[in-house]
């Protein structure tokens, strides 16, 4: 009698199939390209439709030509406009979009910061995907 081994299947992450967003908008705005990249990486699993603004300016008007945009990502430390300004602007006209701010800055007055600008949200630099993952899920899932 011959025995077959079993082939060890890869472990494939939960995140990958947790979360399903393929009608999904989400507005990446960040000014360095390898934190893009990173978090586009830890993205694409979900099938989001992704965009990318690469500072505050940018991210306002694409805000405010694509009404699809249902949740934005927003890095605070941007050219042209910061983050706080393009949320308080994008506030103006969009004030139900989630905007979750990204910031390597933790202290407890950035914290409250963010908040007070608008922004729903928060999440640090380094980015943790679960936890990116669930704060995304927390606003967009219930759509």
């Amino acid at each position: 009698m011959v025995e077959l081994k079993k082939r060890k299947k890869k472990k494939i992450s939960d995140s990958g199939r947790k979360y399903r967003w393929l009608n999904k908008f989400i507005l990446i705005v960040e000014d360095e390209r390898t934190n893009h990249m990173l978090i586009d990486l830890m993205l694409r699993p979900t099938s989001a439709r992704l965009m990318w603004a690469m500072d505050g300016k940018q991210a306002v008007e694409m805000c405010e030509e694509n009404e699809d945009i249902d949740i934005v990502l927003m890095d605070i430390r941007l050219p042209k406009m910061n983050g706080y300004e393009a949320t308080q602007a994008i506030r103006k006209f969009r004030p139900e979009l989630p905007i979750v701010a990204q910031t390597a800055y933790v202290m407890e007055e950035e914290k409250h910061k963010v908040i007070e600008v608008g922004c729903n949200d928060l999440i640090t630099k380094p980015i943790k995907k679960e936890i990116l993952l669930k704060k995304i899920s927390k606003y967009i899932d219930t759509k």
